[in-house]
């Protein structure tokens, strides 16, 4: 019988591994890194969010400031938000969309 006669060369795999894994780490920083923003009300409303998903920042143009409509204002702000971080979440599903498949499904911590 020959040395690693049809098995896998675990050298190998080992190192794919820690590819991987290098590879993840530096979109996962990048990510990190990365900002997308996501308005509301033709630009009244304007969120900024981080590709991991965090709110950055929130600017309201004073027009859209009603003491006696504050729900508009909420619903902008909410809408705002959800546009910004869809953008992160595809931004995120670009960035990582090929390093989950090649895990063979094995489930990554953080995703």
């Amino acid at each position: 019988m020959q040395p690693g006669g049809g098995m896998p060369d675990m050298q190998q795999i080992l190192q794919q591994a820690q590819k991987m894994q290098e590879q993840l780490m530096s979109a996962q920083e990048e990510l990190a890194n990365a900002e997308t923003s996501g308005s509301a009300g033709g630009g009244l409303v304007t969120a900024v969010v981080s590709g991991t998903g965090e709110l950055k920042s929130l600017a309201i143009d004073p027009k859209v400031v009603d003491p006696e409509d504050v729900e508009t204002l909420a619903d902008l702000v909410i809408a705002a938000v959800r546009d910004a971080s869809s953008k992160a979440n595809k931004l995120a599903s670009e960035a990582m969309g090929p390093l989950a498949g090649g895990m063979g499904g094995l489930g990554l911590p953080g995703m």
